[in-house]
């Protein structure tokens, strides 16, 4: 352990922050307001090249704000979009963007999430050839509202692995590598899921406990079950990238430990060393 603070010291710098942006705060004006918080002296370092990326476990208001008011789109990028994987059957997991970086969407931000969204799968997740599916209450091409109809065209156009329309049902299915939504849906997914799982492993405990023969079966299956847990953990893939920022910024869960903050790093990484936000900057040029 010695050893390991010692090989720190000459690896870390720490940069003193003062001020806190509380929960109750307007992101955007807290982030202008208050130059001292952690997150815009840690956006300013990335900013002015005396860091690579970013990495936090803060608040995602705070996150997104400093993204867009201190780094900045990338040429070409209407909207940026936050991309978390989610699990799914088969261990992989997808990515579903957005899921809160803007509320509202046009078809031309669908189109530029599918592209974003295919470039991280494909470097720094090593899925070849990404499969980019559009959420939707249906399979067809003419399902949907407008908003759907329109971005399908002109995904469809691109020269992407578009697989079509997937229904809620399916995203957990592994069908997809990335799925695209516009962040209200995509909000409203995430946080449904969140509260099922928690929710389902509270059903689980209460039945498990209700009277000895449950017990026993209980501790039969505890294998089991913790594998079950591990493929719903979000600390097996890290965190979630804002994707369409100049440089890479990484949103971990508020309640991380050290695995989650160790695999988010690693995206980092990746984005970084593949120049991923180079390659989206070209691709969305490509796309106009």
């Amino acid at each position: 352990m010695a050893k390991v603070e010692e090989e720190a010291r000459g690896r870390i710098t720490i940069v003193p922050a003062t001020d806190v942006i509380n929960n109750d705060e307007s992101p955007a004006m807290a982030v202008r307001r208050k130059q001292d918080a952690s997150i815009v002296v840690a956006t300013r370092l990335v900013r002015d090249g005396l860091a690579d990326g970013l990495l936090t476990a803060g608040s995602t208001g705070a996150f997104m704000a400093a993204g867009l008011l201190i780094l900045g789109r990338l040429p070409g990028v209407k909207r940026p979009a936050l991309a978390p994987i989610l699990p799914t059957i088969d261990g992989h997991g997808v990515v579903l963007l957005d899921v809160g970086a803007n509320m509202d969407a046009t078809p031309e931000n669908l189109l530029q999430y599918a592209i974003m969204g295919s470039i991280y799968a494909e470097q720094v997740l090593a899925r070849p050839k990404p499969r980019v599916g559009l959420l939707n209450v249906g399979t067809e091409p003419g399902k949907g509202n407008e908003l759907a109809k329109e971005a399908y065209q002109l995904i469809s156009q691109r020269q992407l692995n578009f697989i079509g329309n997937i229904e809620a049902r399916d995203l957990l299915a592994g069908q997809a590598d990335v799925v695209v939504t516009d962040g209200f849906v995509g909000n409203v997914v995430l946080k449904f899921m969140e509260g099922m799982a928690f929710g389902l492993f509270e059903m689980l405990k209460v039945e498990f406990t209700s009277d000895w023969r449950s017990k026993i079966g209980a501790g039969l299956l505890l294998p089991s079950l913790r594998r079950f847990k591990r493929s719903l953990d979000y600390s097996e893939h890290g965190g979630a990238p804002l994707l369409g920022v100049k440089q890479p910024m990484i949103k971990c869960h508020g309640s991380s430990k050290s695995k989650a903050i160790y695999n988010g790093l690693r995206q980092a990484l990746l984005f970084i060393e593949n120049r991923s936000g180079e390659v989206i900057s070209a691709a969305i040029a490509s796309s106009d």
